[in-house]
């Protein structure tokens, strides 16, 4: 059953992305807003956003292994449908990178990054100095913010259950939506550890998903790196599963200039493809979890 609800929830989820509907991220933060002041001097403290999320989760998970205990435990699926709904989900970034292509297909650089600029991280808009780098630090998003709202969910549900789910998406939410930024950095680190397992096991399934003997010569290196961070593990996986130099600007337009119009939206196609398809294998893994009786 846990294979039926996630799909549903999956399904559920595109379906408003397409629409651009429900966004969690506003939920997250004003919740941390009303619930995340700070006295003077503590602002870089943890353990309250830490207990805003964890109280439920651990409220969640004794509800289900309650509901588990008395014979109940087709009471919680629906909660966990309406849960992952919501955890789930990146809304916005179909019209974003549309508007993105157009600009990139015009040669209006300076267009695509007005379109884009508001879904790079703030520390990174300052690095785009060039259409090679805009691009890359916006493939570099869309990766990381697809990754941790789907596979990530996706991993610790199947591995935890609801209630972990919910405190890794939580996590997620205090590093982006934290009021006080000195904290910030703390629930990075902490990202990154719940990260670093499901991350690897993505760039895995770039392989299986993409052109594996491609991975094999580039990918696959960023499974040694015990210390690389998400994007560098994701990007570096990416870059070897996917053909056409879709994540190298430079040597396309060295190989390929008369196309480089057209370049961004390629490169973004390629990206999305890769996702959906990774996507296809996990659930495919899940199903045959579901037949060996493990889920």
């Amino acid at each position: 059953m846990t294979l039926v609800v996630f799909l549903l929830a999956y399904l559920t989820r595109r379906k408003l992305d397409a629409a651009n509907a429900w966004s969690g991220d506003s939920f997250w933060r004003k919740a941390f807003h009303a619930c995340g002041g700070s006295p003077a001097g503590r602002e870089a403290g943890k353990w309250k956003g830490l207990l805003i999320i964890g109280v439920p989760a651990v409220l969640l998970a004794v509800a289900d292994g309650y509901l588990g205990v008395l014979g109940w435990r087709v009471a919680t699926y629906p909660l966990e449908f309406v849960l992952l709904v919501m955890l789930m989900g990146a809304p916005g970034w179909r019209s974003t990178l549309e508007a993105y292509s157009e600009s990139w297909a015009r040669g209006d650089m300076q267009g695509a990054w007005h379109h884009v600029k508001d879904s790079l991280p703030a520390r990174k808009r300052g690095a785009a100095t060039s259409p090679d780098e805009m691009h890359l630090i916006l493939s570099r998003t869309l990766l990381v913010n697809i990754f941790e709202r789907f596979f990530m969910i996706a991993f610790w549900y199947v591995v935890g259950g609801p209630a972990v789910a919910f405190f890794a998406r939580g996590v997620i939410a205090l590093r982006d939506h934290w009021p006080q930024a000195a904290a910030r950095p703390g629930f990075a680190v902490l990202a990154e550890v719940l990260n670093w397992l499901p991350s690897r096991l993505l760039s895995v399934t770039f392989g299986v998903a993409g052109d594996l003997a491609g991975w094999m010569n580039e990918g696959k290196r960023a499974l040694v790196g015990i210390t690389l961070k998400t994007h560098q593990v994701l990007m570096a996986a990416a870059n070897g599963a996917l053909t056409g130099y879709a994540l190298d600007p430079a040597r396309f337009a060295q190989i390929h200039p008369d196309e480089w119009a057209d370049y961004g939206r390629r490169s973004l196609d390629a990206i999305r493809d890769l996702l959906n398809r990774s996507m296809l294998v996990w659930i495919c893994v899940m199903a045959l979890l579901v037949i060996a009786g493990v889920l």
